[in-house]
């Protein structure tokens, strides 16, 4: 089955790290969300079929109203086969869960919360620009404990600068103590156009060490798994049964469809992706034109694809399924491209899957850079 993502591009300030597609042009919602309606009525046929998860991410979809948020669910379950398990997914900052806004969840057909923390320390939160605190994380999930969300994840950052691996620790053991589902960890990033980036280009910050941070990864791993999470893809632990669904289906190859201004979407042939200027986006959907762009896959494009997606998860590629989508003279390619790294225990071939190894994963943008196809 295949999977709806919808883009909020709606913040109420710039987070200094972010690189996604956003704006605070806060009074066009109610047009943007009535334009994304009538995009599910243009493009109701793009992938046939029954949907199995749905994620509501931006951006900051808890920027929505809540009737807003109820139009747009509305109108997913009106025009798509959505099934009865599905997995629903809506992205929130924490100080955005009030408790009307919780209860409010409670009576949707959301029962998946995606939170971004990133970090418990008030200081490095004002750093990123980030607008809740601490405290307001911790009853955010209090909250959604009571609307009966039993299904939460949070996202957390390291590598900070100048940040320690005391204070990384500090991190985690909040975040443990919250007792979540699942938690997502990614490593401070310096994309570009981004105020951190301009900060580090001026001098005004510098780069975490690569040894602490590769360090503090290692420290993510150790101490969440040991607390019974499953590390099962680079960045991103569950409990049992609780792995992400929706992301699962990107590194996995499943079709989706994604709604909104920026938003990607994929049928297996072909990947589609929406204009990212909002004002643009809602003026043509207004005269039944989807903005957007189309790239048609060829075999080795696929290829690609599947290395830089599937080698991230604790599965790895599964070269029999591999020979089937595409052919086996690519399983062929990929077993003897893998074989210096197997030497040196960067990857593994077992059970017919080619998996990146612990030390493998270190270095996983140059394993994966090296095995696709030019």
């Amino acid at each position: 089955m295949s999977g709806i993502y919808v883009h909020i591009p709606f913040c109420r300030s710039r987070c200094a790290y972010c690189g996604f597609y956003s704006t605070t042009l806060l009074n066009m919602r109610q047009q943007y969300v009535d334009a994304v309606c009538k995009e599910i009525e243009l493009r109701k046929d793009y992938v046939k079929g029954r949907f199995s998860t749905i994620y509501i991410g931006g951006g900051t979809p808890s920027m929505l109203t809540v009737d807003e948020l109820s139009t747009l669910l509305h109108y997913i379950y009106k025009v798509y086969d959505i099934d009865a398990e599905a997995e629903v997914t809506i992205e929130c900052n924490p100080d955005d869960v009030t408790p009307d806004f919780a209860e409010a969840i409670g009576h949707m057909p959301v029962n998946r919360i995606s939170m971004g923390a990133q970090t418990f320390d008030d200081e490095r939160l004002k750093f990123i620009r980030r607008r809740h605190s601490s405290d307001e994380i911790c009853l955010a999930v209090e909250r959604l404990r009571q609307a009966g969300i039993s299904n939460i994840s949070i996202d957390l950052m390291f590598g900070f600068p100048e940040e320690t691996m005391q204070q990384w620790q500090t991190d985690i053991e909040k975040a443990l103590a919250l007792d979540v589902e699942h938690i997502s960890a990614y490593s401070l990033m310096y994309e570009e156009g981004t105020p951190l980036t301009a900060m580090l280009e001026k001098g005004d910050v510098k780069e975490i060490d690569e040894e602490l941070s590769n360090a503090m990864y290692d420290e993510l791993v150790s101490r969440l798994t040991n607390a019974g999470y499953e590390h099962y893809e680079i960045s991103n632990f569950a409990r049992p049964g609780f792995r992400s669904r929706h992301n699962s289906s990107y590194w996995h190859q499943t079709a989706y469809i994604g709604l909104g201004a920026a938003a990607h979407s994929f049928d297996i042939k072909s990947r589609q992706w929406n204009v990212d200027d909002i004002s643009t986006y809602i003026t043509e959907i207004n005269k039944g034109n989807v903005p957007m762009e189309r790239e048609t896959l060829d075999r080795a494009t696929s290829y690609n694809d599947i290395v830089t997606t599937a080698l991230r998860t604790c599965e790895g590629i599964d070269l029999e399924k591999l020979a089937q989508q595409l052919g086996k003279e690519y399983s062929e390619t990929l077993i003897t491209s893998s074989k210096d790294f197997i030497d040196k225990g960067l990857l593994k071939l077992h059970d017919g899957h080619i998996r990146l190894t612990h030390k493998g994963i270190f270095i996983s943008d140059t394993i994966m850079s090296e095995l696709m196809i030019v």
